[in-house]
């Protein structure tokens, strides 16, 4: 089938911005990064983001995403008041010395796990979702299949070293990016300090840039002797752009840290987020061979947003669709596709879609016409 191609260029103008940020030597002491704008999920930077590595209490951002959820979903609130079970007994590494029986509302449990990274606040959230933790890790794995995600794998929801769990830099960006969308867990990300259990237990977040970065919105940093310094951050501008890195294996705090914020710099110095905006009036109808209508109609299948350099002047797009199709057509049948460029690299593709069905041609349907237009 003959293919045509169409060569379309939007002229877009856009502010050169020089980044201020250091030399990126910082960035030969980690094993993994990647940066990505978090509503399009482009890849703007990386190092080894697929490789598989352990991320130590990173994996807890799962585990509040699935909480989030939750309470997104009414399944409770954050006034909701839980009773720790015998259980929290059983948790090791940071905690807030729950006790069976003692009751905090899903609020402060919150907190506990983000500023404090109590495990053991962790142990009475998953319990009141899934009925037990081990429930909970099934989900936790549930949901990262039904992400798309296929180079991560959860063991327990605490983040506790075992050999057998793994996940990617790139797999925790993408677990980030859903959980940037639940604002109203912002203010607990965003705080460095608070106090729980009536005063009588105080949290301090291992993340510094939640008190030193005025971009913060969240996430998270650990470290371990098996996973080096980790770090998932999280920036947003006041034109509502977020960025989001993740750092995997830095060989000090200093490191993750610094690495984070200066590539959350550079993608709001160095890129900008534009729609596509390509009309539909720009494609013409396309003739149908052996159908019952003579040419169909297409269109994008959706609009879409693009990540783009600053420094870019010239948006082009290349629309690839056949000369003709073969009936029968249903209506939504991508024949082709938009590919939205920046300079020589693909920024995009969008699928090119039929407006409606076009039913195969039959000799009773041609008899039909006939003898309508006869009747005429």
């Amino acid at each position: 089938m003959k293919k045509i191609c169409i060569i379309l260029s939007v002229i877009m103008t856009f502010l050169l911005v020089v980044p201020d940020y250091s030399s990126a030597d910082s960035f030969d002491e980690v094993k993994s990064y990647i940066l990505i704008e978090s509503t399009t999920g482009t890849v703007i930077e990386e190092k080894n983001s697929s490789q598989q590595l352990n991320a130590g209490y990173l994996s807890k951002l799962m585990a509040l995403l699935l909480v989030a959820e939750d309470i997104e979903t009414g399944k409770y609130l954050l006034s909701t008041e839980l009773t720790a079970s015998q259980s929290v007994t059983e948790t090791k590494g940071a905690v807030v010395w729950l006790e069976p029986g003692d009751k905090m509302t899903v609020e402060e449990l919150i907190k506990s796990v983000i500023i404090g990274n109590a495990n053991d606040a962790l142990t009475v959230l998953a319990e009141k979702s899934e009925q037990t933790v081990e429930k909970f890790v099934m989900r936790m794995n549930g949901e990262i299949f039904d992400l798309g995600l296929r180079d991560t794998a959860f063991y327990s929801p605490y983040g506790y070293y075992d050999e057998r769990e793994y996940t990617t830099a790139n797999d925790i960006a993408v677990i980030c990016s859903k959980l940037a969308k639940y604002e109203f867990m912002r203010p607990y990300f965003k705080t460095w300090r608070d106090f729980v259990k009536s005063g009588q237990t105080e949290l301090v977040n291992e993340n510094t840039l939640t008190r030193t970065y005025d971009r913060h919105i969240g996430f998270k940093a650990c470290h371990s002797e098996e996973s080096g310094y980790c770090i998932a951050e999280a920036g947003i501008n006041d034109s509502g752009m977020c960025y989001i890195a993740v750092i995997l294996g830095a060989e000090s705090d200093d490191i993750s840290m610094s690495c984070a914020k200066k590539l959350i710099n550079k993608g709001f110095s160095d890129y900008k987020v534009t729609a596509t905006m390509f009309p539909d009036e720009m494609l013409m109808p396309i003739r149908v061979r052996n159908g019952e209508d003579s040419a169909v109609e297409i269109h994008l299948k959706n609009q879409s947003n693009l990540v783009v350099p600053r420094a870019v002047s010239e948006l082009s797009t290349v629309v690839v669709i056949p000369e003709y199709l073969t009936a029968p057509l249903k209506k939504g049948q991508k024949i082709g596709t938009a590919g939205f460029y920046s300079e020589k690299n693909l920024v995009c593709e969008i699928d090119i879609v039929t407006n409606s069905d076009v039913n195969k041609l039959t000799f009773g349907f041609i008899l039909k016409k006939t003898l309508c237009n006869l009747l005429k």
